[in-house]
């Protein structure tokens, strides 16, 4: 961006691909990210009631979170599956000047981050069920 920046208000030259990079690898980066935030357990999750519940209470409420992420997650491959594969085999691109393939990319990999998380959601499951019951959030742990 600081490129095109450059290029067009310095330079009186702007480009006709950065926007559309910088499109195209914001999108990569927000669909990796999803996987990653997954692992490391940075989701927002709300604690008002989950810290006050029993053990076993707690690996219900896990098992709910669980099965409506996998839920979500066959839903947006089921029906995305035609669309991206579409999108793919046909390699559609953005429709603009520059006109790279995003659309070809960016459906297929949607669908498989999609995967991904449901699969680390139920793999962080598992390890869930193994550990004794989660100690309470403490803010000062944030600060250090």
């Amino acid at each position: 961006m600081m490129y095109e920046i450059f290029m067009r208000y310095v330079l009186f030259k702007p480009t006709l691909w950065a926007n559309e990079l910088c499109l195209w690898l914001a999108g990569v980066c927000y669909l990796v990210g999803g996987i990653y935030a997954t692992r490391l357990r940075s989701h927002i999750r709300i604690v008002l009631l989950y810290d006050w519940v029993s053990r076993p209470t707690q690996r219900i409420f896990d098992l709910i979170s669980t099965l409506i992420i996998v839920l979500f997650a066959a839903a947006v491959i089921y029906g995305g599956m035609e669309d991206a594969y579409r999108s793919f085999i046909n390699w559609e691109r953005f429709a603009t000047y520059w006109d790279p393939p995003i659309p070809a990319t960016m459906k297929p990999l949607t669908l498989l981050c999609v995967f991904l998380i449901a699969l680390q959601s139920i793999n962080n499951l598992i390890i869930d069920w193994r550990n004794p019951k989660e100690k309470q959030y403490d803010p000062s742990k944030e600060l250090k």
